[in-house]
Formats: structure tokens, C-alpha cells, sequence
């Protein structure tokens, strides 16, 4: 691995290279255009999904670039990894939105485009034009996708909004790690990578309604919407949220962590029959007929003693010992793996999870679509370069 070219962190485009048009790539996404203007990772991250379905994304990009392209200690050739990870067959074309010629540009792009995908302040999308409010007078057709920390509109709407703000602000840091630990935020980028789903949903639900539109897209909200259940719970039954040791569930018991001789094993028992298979198989046939254990109302209430009883006899084995043995009969469980080991597994093998893409410099290696559509077989191009596909507003402008 080598530092990235100056001319990448200088935010200088390269000369245009012949033959670097990626091929359309294959999927029920193609014909549709979409114009992506965003950074880091939420906006890129859904149109990632979208161009791997076979849009033509262009990512339009500032005279600097997307900040991506600087994140990170790691590169391959001419492609930083962290931007390579989100921007995978993308064009990515250079307009300067602050200036006369650059609006130009992007209204030329936006004549035969399906959609726009923006992924920036509020105060930016609105002076920058663009809402579906100033580009309907160039294609009234035009989707318009808003994905913003608090949505367009609201008394937080100027804040900045990262991804750790938004999971300190929902109640996510607070709910994650044990008891008496202190906030805890996920292991990944839980809001940005929810919230560039959403707004790929949102902008296919208006591009399949057939009418040009706004969508107006709050990490905040989609976080809200992923705590249903225990959002549920507070605001009708008044149960207020809490942590359990072990990340365990918190009504469905056993449900959480354990650990092992060598390691910790994930178990998530959710009915009293699966109860049964578990009790037999680790000899213990007397906790099926023992009332305080007998059924998941009677777990729950005596949670402490059916976790402190399983603890011990859990920690007698190793991991791949219980997961030999409670798997085929049905008992939903699994070592706690490390990302390098799911990588490497069979799973992923088998599901083209881990792909090579060929770039300048050797093999990119990624994580694949995980849609998978009637058993074709994903393309996949390289990411672009820094204005690679500029003559796309030459091919606009003589149409």
C-alpha cells in the first residue's frame, strides 16, 4: 500500500485516460440516471447501492473532490480505499455548483437525469439549487433526494450531523454496551449506512410513482424508525429503555452473549420449543419441567437465574464445540466472529460477498452487492478518479 497521488490530495484532477469509461453495468436499474453530490459516506453509500443495480451514477464533485478521497492511511495505486469502499461504478464529473458555469453544468446533467441524490447541509442544498423546488423549471420529472442530518426543515436543521451525533442524540450510545459502562457507540457507521439505504428507497419509490418530487431524508428519523420496538414500548406501556449485561434482548431470555472455554457464543432461543432442543442437548432435560424456566414469560421473569444456570454450563465447552452441536438441531446460535473471520468464511464465499475488481496498481478487493437479483452475477467496475468522466457534459451540451 502506498500514500495517495498528489494530484488526489491537492484536489488537481488527472488527465483523461482513454478506455476508462466503465461499461454499463448490468441490473434492473439500468436506463436510470442518478446524480450523486455528497461526501464521506451516507449519500455515496446509496448510490453505491444504486449503481451496483445498474444506474448511472455520476458523482458530481467539487474542484477538491469528495472529502473520501482523503480519508484514511490507505491506498491502492491511484484509489484511496475508504473512497473506493463507497464509489464503485460511479462516473465522477468536476462542477464548481458556486459558480454561473457550474449551475449551468448541472442543469445540462439534470435534463437527462431520473434523479438527484444530495447529501449536505440544508443551508448548501438550498443556495447550491438544489431542491426539487429550483430544478423543476429544468425537469419537472426530476427526483429530488435531500439527506441531511435533521431534514430540510426542522429546529436542527444547521447543526452538524455526523454519525456520532446522531446515535448520541436517539438514544443508540445509550442503550449500547453493558450496564454501568459507559455510552457506547456501534462497532460501524450504523446512521450513515441506514440513512443512504433510506434514501435509495425513497428516491426509487418516487422514480417508480412516475412523477418528479422532494424527499426529504433525517438520519435522525431513520434512527427514530429503527428503534420500533422499543420505542413501541416507551411511548405506549411507559417502559423506559435500559441496557442488559451480555447485549442481551430485553424480554426474550436466553437471548445474548455467553462465554465459552476459548471464546463467546451468540444464543437467541425464542420459543419454548426451541427451549426443549436446547435443554436436551446440553443435558439439562429438568430445566424443560422446572416452572420458573418452562416457558419465555417465566424466563423473563427469572432472567437472572436462567442466564447465571446456562453461564456455567456454557463456559465448560469451547465455541465451536456448542455450535457443533446446537445448530443442527435447530437452536438459533453462532461464535462471535471477527470481521477478518466472516470475511473468510464459507458464507461469504459462497454468497460472492468478497469481489476483485482490477485498478491501476493491482486487485481491489470489496465487499459485494448483497442484492442478489435472479442469479445473475454483479459487475463490477472500479471507482473513478477525481473529474475521470468530464465528457459526459460535453455529450449533454451537443444533445
Amino acid at each position: 500500500m502506498t500514500g495517495p497521488r498528489p494530484e488526489l490530495v491537492e484536489g488537481r484532477r488527472p488527465e483523461p485516460v482513454e478506455g476508462r469509461r466503465p461499461e454499463p453495468v448490468e441490473g434492473p436499474l439500468a436506463g436510470i440516471r442518478i446524480l450523486e453530490i455528497g461526501h464521506m459516506l451516507a449519500g455515496p453509500y446509496g448510490g453505491l447501492l444504486l449503481a451496483d443495480l445498474g444506474a448511472d451514477v455520476v458523482k458530481i464533485e467539487p474542484p477538491s473532490g469528495d472529502i473520501a478521497r482523503r480519508v484514511g492511511p490507505h491506498s491502492l495505486g491511484p484509489h484511496n480505499l475508504y473512497f473506493a469502499s463507497l464509489n464503485r461504478n460511479k462516473r465522477s464529473v468536476v462542477i464548481d455548483l458556486a459558480t454561473e458555469t457550474g449551475q449551468g453544468e448541472l442543469h445540462r446533467l439534470c435534463r437527462g437525469a431520473h434523479a438527484l441524490l444530495v447529501n449536505l447541509r440544508p443551508s448548501a442544498i438550498k443556495k447550491l439549487g438544489l431542491t426539487y423546488e429550483a430544478l423543476k423549471s429544468v425537469n419537472p420529472r426530476l427526483v429530488c433526494v435531500a439527506l441531511t442530518g435533521f431534514g430540510l426543515d426542522s429546529p436542527f436543521a444547521e447543526r452538524p450531523a455526523y454519525d456520532y451525533v446522531i446515535q448520541a442524540m436517539t438514544g443508540i450510545m445509550e442503550l449500547t454496551g453493558d450496564p454501568g459502562t459507559p455510552p457506547t457507540k456501534t462497532g460501524y457507521s450504523a446512521v450513515d449506512n441506514s440513512a443512504g439505504i433510506m434514501a435509495a428507497l425513497g428516491l426509487l419509490a418516487k422514480i417508480v410513482e412516475g412523477k418528479g418530487g422532494q424527499v426529504d431524508i433525517a438520519m435522525s428519523d431513520v434512527m427514530l424508525s429503527q428503534l420500533n420496538y422499543l420505542a413501541s414500548a416507551s411511548l405506549n406501556a411507559g417502559e423506559k429503555s435500559r441496557r442488559y449485561a451480555g447485549s442481551a434482548h430485553p424480554w426474550i431470555v436466553p437471548a445474548q452473549t455467553f462465554r465459552t472455554r476459548d471464546g463467546w457464543l451468540a444464543l437467541f432461543i425464542t420459543h419454548d420449543e426451541f427451549w426443549r432442543r436446547f435443554c436436551t442437548e446440553i443435558g439439562r432435560p429438568q430445566w424443560i419441567r422446572k416452572e420458573a424456566f418452562a416457558t419465555m414469560a417465566a424466563r423473563n421473569a427469572n432472567r437472572e437465574e436462567v442466564v447465571e444456570r446456562i453461564a456455567a454450563v456454557i463456559a465448560e465447552r469451547d465455541t465451536k464445540e456448542w455450535v457443533r452441536r446446537l445448530a443442527p438441531v435447530g437452536v438459533v446460535v453462532a461464535g462471535v466472529e471477527t470481521l477478518e473471520d466472516a470475511l473468510a468464511s464459507e458464507q461469504a464465499a459462497a454468497r460472492s460477498m468478497v469481489v476483485e475488481i482490477p485498478v491501476e496498481g493491482g486487485i481491489l478487493r470489496a465487499v459485494g452487492n448483497p442484492i442478489k437479483v435472479d442469479r445473475e452475477e454483479s459487475r463490477y467496475a472500479p471507482p473513478p478518479l477525481l473529474g475521470e468522466h468530464d465528457g459526459i457534459l460535453i455529450e449533454e451540451g451537443a444533445r
